[in-house]
């Protein structure tokens, strides 16, 4: 592989993005997964670019998959071949025409795959996620597959990985140092782009505690539950890529030069990165979960004690009442029906008084 440039300060790196930059990634909705490949008889789009010189050479649709062959035989071929929403026919032309193994092929179309790396006849497939964000998170499958002189990218239309921030300046700067750091560029696009999602996930169970501290509603909790199904959806979609990278980085694989190793550790610190905040806010869901059965049992205890507190007034009075009212007292202490009846309704009254105010000073009513 042709040398590595010096590793340039990516504008994405979570130490220097404001986390909050897209305001419209949705919470508490179903995460959902796609597969790379579009639906039933609709073609996709096959988009070759070879790099000539200092310069890139692009084909699109049919010309691009004839001359295909042709490009990968060339010495130094330094080549990326990006699949939109193939068909499975589509599919399985690209891959005999770069020779990759039925495998391959069959979990590309499969589309249910797990984030993972295989090295199979002298090629290397990885596959990732691409979350992308609307009415619900989307997490779209995106199979790569680098092999001698080339790069392979297969995914659905709502990702386009020249977006991404490497490949906006142009593509012959990062195909001249070979298809291995092309494979870095568009893998630090995708691993970047799981940050603000995880930030904003952070943030709504910030929110939640500061709702149960101040009042737990079951709408509180319905939030909560949410927004943890959320983390375990998203988590199930990340946290292979771990894995992903530590084999990359530490496996000695002749597709990827020495140079290029320490860019896949710079991703590989990444989703350490980020797995270790997706634990947290797990710890942090599920303790916000304690804090709200600890504050329901805490307003059920203010509750009963309140109760309490005038069941004692109450039964006092009833007491009085009920001696009184049985064999009249003595004709109300002989104070007279009509007299003895107020005199010791008054002093009834005030004990009741008396009570309520020292219940009140150590806050049982």
């Amino acid at each position: 592989m042709a040398s590595t440039p010096p590793n340039p300060a990516s504008p994405s790196d979570p130490e220097l993005d404001d986390p909050l930059a897209d305001p419209d990634i949705p919470l508490g909705v179903r995460v959902t997964r796609q597969g790379a490949t579009g639906p039933a008889g609709q073609p996709g789009t096959i988009r070759v670019v070879a790099l000539e010189g200092d310069k890139c050479h692009e084909i699109e649709g049919p010309t691009a998959l004839a001359e295909l062959p042709n490009l990968i035989g060339k010495p130094k071929a330094s080549i990326w071949v990006d699949v939109i929403a193939p068909t499975p026919e589509q599919a399985r032309e690209v891959g005999d025409a770069l020779g990759l193994h039925e495998l391959i092929v069959e979990d590309i179309l499969e589309g249910n795959q797990r984030a993972k790396i295989e090295a199979t006849d002298g090629v290397v497939h990885l596959v990732l996620f691409h979350l992308s964000y609307g009415e619900q998170v989307v997490a779209s499958e995106a199979d790569i597959v680098l092999g001698k002189g080339f790069l392979l990218t297969v995914h659905n239309s709502d990702w386009d990985p020249r977006t991404g921030h490497h490949l906006a300046g142009g593509l012959a700067p990062i195909l001249k140092h070979g298809p291995d750091h092309l494979l870095w560029a568009i893998a630090d696009d995708l691993i970047d782009g799981y940050f603000p999602f995880a930030d904003r996930i952070g943030d709504a169970i910030d929110d939640v505690q500061d709702q149960v501290i101040r009042k737990a509603t079951p709408d509180t909790v319905e939030q909560l539950f949410k927004l943890k199904r959320e983390l375990i959806q998203v988590r199930r979609a990340i946290s292979p890529v771990r894995e992903v990278f530590n084999q990359l980085t530490n496996r000695d694989e002749a597709l990827i030069s020495a140079d290029e190793i320490v860019y896949f550790r710079d991703i590989y610190d990444h989703v350490i990165r980020l797995t270790d905040e997706l634990d947290n806010y797990r710890e942090l869901a599920s303790s916000t979960l304690d804090v709200y059965l600890t504050q329901v049992n805490n307003n059920l205890s203010v509750i009963m004690k309140r109760l309490t507190g005038v069941t004692v007034i109450l039964a006092g009075v009833g007491a009085v009442a009920g001696i009184f009212g049985m064999s009249e007292a003595g004709a109300a202490l002989n104070g007279g029906e009509a007299n003895g009846f107020w005199l010791v309704t008054s002093i009834v009254l005030a004990i009741a008084v008396v009570a309520a105010v020292v219940l009140r000073r150590i806050d049982w009513i």
